[in-house]
């Protein structure tokens, strides 16, 4: 069953239930009753569902702010490993080392310069970026140490390879929107039920009144529109950057 239908189903239950408790309820009413002797129930359900929307913006933007900030860590993690490579290759024989290093360069470049903006348009890892890093990995793996000193190398350069491996795809991972569509669907419904709720109040058209409801209204559409913005953490405006990468090598970045 899809969970569309499972949460159209559910609200619908919920809201028939209401219905019918209230139907219910109203005609048992004694025709004698006076309402203002009851607290009036708009006042309350408009601030419970304003706490309520709160709440859910708050974890909406907490959790799409954790995933960006993820998102820059594995980069930095990834960065990081093929400056240790590069660093690491200086016992190596000339020969060996300017390899590895050309190779480590030709990938990072890669990276900056072309594959951000791939993932940005296509939402996914770059086939090219991905043989570069194979590139790598051989230019390491397939190099038998003459000695022991190179022998000791040689093993920490296969497992920073790994973790540049490993942080490329995570990076990949978090390159789409990391947002479900039905928690979209809960943010507009509950921002539109939220906004309409300021129609129930009585607005009597001062400017004080006007202007609270426009800055409200305000405040909803930049909160979202803020999600939208960090839902990718590759692709938009405040995006995880490759700023590690020109950072540890500001040699490719001239």
């Amino acid at each position: 069953m899809s969970e569309w239908l499972v949460l159209s189903i559910a609200m619908a239950a919920a809201c028939a239930v209401v219905l019918t408790i209230v139907v219910i309820n109203h005609r048992r009413i004694p025709e004698d009753d006076d309402p203002s002797e009851t607290p009036d129930v708009i006042e309350y359900m408009t601030m419970m569902i304003g706490v309520v929307y709160a709440i859910v913006l708050g974890l909406a933007i907490a959790g799409v702010w954790e995933a960006r900030s993820a998102a820059q860590e594995t980069v930095r993690q990834e960065a990081q490993a093929l400056h240790e490579i590069s660093a690491r290759a200086q016992v190596y024989p000339p020969a060996v080392r300017d390899r590895i290093r050309a190779d480590v360069d030709a990938y990072v470049n890669y990276v900056v310069h072309d594959e951000f903006p791939y993932m940005s348009d296509h939402n996914e890892l770059s086939d090219t970026g991905t043989e570069l890093l194979e590139k790598v990995r051989r230019s390491v793996t397939d190099y038998q140490p003459a000695n022991d000193f190179e022998g000791q190398a040689y093993q920490p350069l296969v497992d920073q390879v790994a973790v540049a491996d490993d942080a490329r795809g995570s990076r990949g991972q978090n390159a789409g929107a990391t947002m479900p569509g039905v928690v979209w669907f809960g943010l507009v419904i509950g921002a539109l039920v939220t906004v309409g709720l300021i129609f129930t109040l009585q607005i009597r058209r001062t400017g004080r009144e006007v202007l609270l409801a426009g800055l409200f209204s305000a405040l909803i559409a930049f909160l979202l529109f803020l999600i939208w913005d960090f839902d990718a953490p590759f692709g938009r405006g405040i995006s995880a950057t490759a700023a590690p990468f020109t950072d540890l090598f500001p040699q490719l970045m001239g």
